[in-house]
């Protein structure tokens, strides 16, 4: 029981530790605060102000309520345990197990604290310099990140997709749903290298191949932001792949070009072209708002990261299956020897070596 005991207290303390550096008490009476204005009649005489506001309401609950509760969970534990009880230790031993993983990753998500990390992403893979094999490791990655996606517990939906011509893909690009998507998958934009013995190689030479990964909050809500219906250019395209017979007959998939910027958005997951284009057209919303706050702070890094070509130089991550197995991180320094491992979606320990350089203050090359 001692063992229990100290294993609890543990937790106990990592916990009460980040309620306090996360500031849990100021966001209850940020909570208070809201709600207080919220009885007001004339809360509600601003609509576009109080939904703004309702809306960062329901954020600060949901995290203070993750937090309270994950709280509570291990001080009723703890205050059991602490009665010796032996008819309690099953039980007991049972819950400290379940609370384990559960206080592992909230301290994981404790890391990611920048202003869109609680959002669900939207991530694009693009084949690079390499031609086959380089299409066949975008699509070795997109099936490591549906993987890691599983693990995790997250909903992925594939918006769009360009096969390859011979193996796997040109460009994915899904729409991965959950909290904190985008603060764990931030760590993965850039460039991702490949070094093997390649398949397509009659003489089975060594290849190295480069596949670039992009990323975007998908920012829930309405975006505020005006767009003129006479700088895009919006073309339909029979969708492909599987969905069903409609995805065959009509052209149901939606291309928008937005002419100033040049930013390109396909979607052909939703049964009709309204869908498509209402998708396509949130997603637009959400790449003009990154690039305008991109343009105000002069921080392109921190949400897309560098606009730099898939090939030699600019990788992030390098992952070598022949002469020996190795992923390694080039911005953390973090590597792994086991390749099979992360490319079946073991990433959390190379998203956490990033993270932490990034909360203390060493800012990833």
């Amino acid at each position: 029981m001692d063992q229990l005991v100290s294993q609890l207290q543990a937790m106990k303390a990592t916990i009460d530790g980040l309620v306090a550096r996360l500031g849990i008490a100021d966001k209850e009476a940020a909570i208070e605060k809201i709600e207080a204005a919220a009885a007001s009649t004339a809360f509600w005489d601003e609509p576009e102000s109080a939904s703004r506001q309702m809306q960062s309401l329901s954020t600060l609950k949901a995290e203070v309520r993750r937090w309270r509760d994950i709280s509570r969970r291990i001080n009723d534990a703890l205050e059991l345990a602490q009665l010796e009880d032996q008819d309690l230790l099953e039980d007991l031993l049972e819950e400290c197990d379940a609370l384990q993983p559960v206080v592992e990753r909230m301290s994981f998500q404790a890391l990611l604290s920048g202003r869109h990390d609680q959002e669900s992403a939207i991530l694009a893979i693009h084949a690079g310099a390499g031609g086959t094999d380089s299409q066949d490791w975008a699509g070795m990655l997109e099936r490591m990140y549906l993987r890691w996606d599983e693990q995790i517990g997250y909903r992925t939906t594939i918006l769009d997709r360009s096969e390859g011509e011979e193996a796997g893909i040109k460009s994915v690009t899904l729409e991965v749903n959950g909290p904190y998507a985008y603060g764990y998958l931030h760590s993965e934009l850039g460039v991702h290298r490949l070094v093997r013995l390649s398949p397509f190689d009659s003489a089975s030479r060594r290849h190295t191949s480069f596949a670039k990964v992009e990323l975007w909050p998908d920012i829930q809500g309405s975006i505020d932001i005006d767009i003129n219906e006479a700088e895009l250019r919006v073309d339909a395209y029979r969708a492909g792949g599987a969905g069903g017979q409609h995805v065959q007959k009509n052209d149901t998939a939606i291309r928008i070009t937005h002419l100033p910027t040049g930013i390109v958005v396909q979607c052909q997951n939703e049964r009709s072209q309204k869908q498509n284009r209402e998708r396509a057209m949130h997603i637009l919303k959400t790449r003009l708002l990154e690039e305008e706050r991109l343009r105000q702070e002069a921080e392109l890094a921190d949400l897309k990261g560098e606009n730099v070509d898939a090939g030699w130089g600019n990788q992030i991550r390098s992952y070598v299956l022949h002469p020996y197995q190795m992923v390694k991180d080039h911005r953390t320094g973090h590597e792994e020897g086991n390749s099979g491992a992360e490319l079946d979606g073991r990433l959390n320990d190379f998203m956490q070596a990033w993270m932490r350089a990034r909360v203390a203050g060493v800012s990833p090359a």
